[in-house]
């Protein structure tokens, strides 16, 4: 029996980043001498590109290439290893494994970044390949991470899953006409993910196991 393939998101999905994400946000300001938004303000910027995220707080492309930069350099030192993997979540990606699903992480993260997490966490062999951003932004928008995704590993989206815990998720998916579960652990929230459209909701990671079967 042929079994669907599942793209996880990273952050706030498998692993909760934050810490990182938000020290490296704050690094990058900092530098630039500009007013640091609230920690409640930064979690929302955990999810969509760094591009989409400093834009509106910084108005001048040069300024955003700049605090790209400026935080790449401080993930690429520290922040990587600043985040907590999930409790059960570990469990869930085996059980899905052994299940028989062809499994990838889909994430708008600088993808080396994402490679080089991955590659620490007890369970992230488990991947058969791991999608992310470009350093150049050209990919950096779920949509177009997903249609990557979707081109490297030879698939169409009615075999496939996007697993993810912002809208960000759920709207890609929607975009190329995939089904979706939204996960309430991470930094979305239910209202956010059912307002996307979400095909279905896992509260907890061992809520996944049982969508799929």
């Amino acid at each position: 029996m042929s079994r669907d393939t599942l793209f996880f998101d990273l952050d706030g999905t498998l692993i909760d980043s934050a810490v990182g994400i938000t020290r490296c946000i704050t690094h990058a300001l900092t530098q630039l001498e500009h007013p640091v938004p609230t920690e409640a303000e930064l979690r929302g910027w955990i999810g969509p590109s760094l591009r989409t995220s400093f834009m509106p707080l910084l108005g001048d492309p040069a300024k955003v290439e700049a605090a790209v930069e400026l935080y790449l350099e401080r993930f690429e030192s520290h922040g990587w290893l600043e985040h907590q993997v999930y409790a059960g979540i570990g469990d869930a990606i085996e059980a899905l494994h052994a299940d028989g699903h062809r499994l990838a992480v889909v994430t708008a993260k600088n993808e080396p970044h994402a490679r080089k997490i991955l590659a620490h966490l007890p369970f992230g062999h488990r991947f058969e390949d791991i999608i992310g951003a470009t350093a150049d932004g050209r990919l950096s928008h779920k949509k177009d991470l997903i249609g990557e995704a979707l081109r490297r590993l030879s698939l169409t989206p009615d075999t496939c899953w996007m697993i993810g815990d912002r809208h960000m998720d759920i709207d890609g998916a929607r975009h190329h006409g995939m089904r979706n579960v939204g996960v309430l652990w991470g930094f979305g929230g239910e209202q956010e993910l059912r307002d996307a459209g979400a095909t279905r909701l896992a509260g907890t990671p061992d809520q996944l196991r049982p969508l799929f079967s």
